[in-house]
């Protein structure tokens, strides 16, 4: 089941197993570094149908730090393209592109320096969000934003999935989760505005689904648009099930091809209890209800548990991230109890009998 092929859109992915997005805080002026092409050639070649990298700016105070990616000028397409096209030259495999706006998380330390921190004044940047609500105590308080610049944060993302297909990428996934300014629109914990933004759950949508429409206007139909979702925000009083399942609805509808489902961010500490596969039950009642494509990470370690998420309909695919690094054979490994040699490369047959 999780080794068998999927279709994505108009777009087939030999398998069901897709490298998630992780932020390595190693790029130079928003544009990749050797080590990108060190880290991603490495995920490219062990086994997955797809690689999605990080976390991308939209704009540049959009970042969550200093050394993000970014994706807003002629010079960071260009680079991204060039990597695009080392990664496809040298593996079989489809790349994906995350992309976002960090709001009011962002302006921070790299997190090896300082973990949720924000960045001294000197090196500090104005953050906006939804509303002047900071994000922890001693997290600067976030400018409110303005209808006009809501309108440039939605020309912001169209310009960056137009560089993003220009650059090759097979998937472009818009980031709504993690505590990041979308999911601070989402959720009633970071969103207090009275007008057209906030209040009612069709209002705290109301940008997601702008961006996405003016996104799928522009996005090749022959190429995957993916949605990272908030499931619940683990917190009181914030995005619950229900939530979800309405903008899942509203997405498809759009026309989002699958969405992720992930949780918690919304506030650096929340009740949210990390186990094994721990979001599966959300993800099986979200798709159930949305009926739409649906994939979800965290904590799928067991390639028991990862096989049964697709047998027992929770997901229809599996996005995993520091698994694979721990464990680069993971899939093979999978492959071998399996009996499926074509996942193996025919130089590894012999060590994967």
């Amino acid at each position: 089941m999780i080794l068998d092929k999927i279709k994505i859109g108009t777009v087939f992915l030999k398998n069901r197993i897709v490298v998630s997005p992780m932020c390595q805080y190693s790029s130079k002026n928003g544009c990749p570094s050797k080590w990108h092409y060190k880290h991603l050639l490495n995920l490219s070649s062990l086994g997955a149908s797809m690689i999605i990298l990080e976390s991308t700016a939209v704009e540049k105070k959009g970042k969550i730090t200093h050394s993000d990616l970014c994706l807003h000028n002629k010079l960071q397409e260009k680079k991204l393209k060039k990597l695009t096209h080392y990664l496809k030259d040298n593996n079989n495999v489809k790349v994906g592109l995350q992309i976002s706006h960090s709001g009011r998380k962002g302006s921070s330390y790299e997190p090896w320096i300082k973990k949720n921190t924000p960045l001294s004044k000197l090196r500090s940047w104005e953050t906006v969000s939804s509303s002047p609500i900071e994000r922890a105590p001693g997290w600067p308080v976030p400018k409110e934003m303005t209808i006009n610049e809501i309108k440039n944060l939605v020309k912001s993302f169209v310009k960056t999935a137009k560089r993003a297909n220009a650059a090759g990428f097979d998937c472009l996934e818009i980031h709504m989760a993690h505590g990041y300014l979308l999911h601070q629109f989402f959720s009633p914990v970071s969103n207090n505005r009275t007008d057209i933004y906030g209040g009612a759950i069709e209002n705290r949508c109301r940008l997601l689904l702008e961006i996405t429409r003016e996104i799928r206007k522009v996005w090749p139909r022959k190429k995957i648009l993916g949605a990272r979702i908030t499931g619940t925000d683990h917190v009181k009083k914030g995005v619950d099930i229900k939530d979800a399942i309405y903008l899942s609805k509203k997405l498809k509808k759009i026309g989002i091809n699958y969405i992720s489902v992930s949780s918690g961010g919304i506030l650096p500490k929340t009740k949210m209890k990390e186990s094994q596969a721990f979001r599966k039950k959300i993800a099986k009642k979200i798709k159930l209800a949305s009926k739409i494509l649906t994939t979800t990470s965290g904590k799928i370690t067991d390639h028991n548990v990862a096989e049964n998420l697709i047998k027992n309909k929770n997901v229809d695919f599996i996005t995993i991230a520091r698994t694979i690094i721990k464990n680069p054979s993971w899939i093979y490994e999978i492959a071998k109890k399996q009996k499926n040699k074509s996942t193996i490369p025919i130089q590894y047959s012999r060590i994967f009998k």
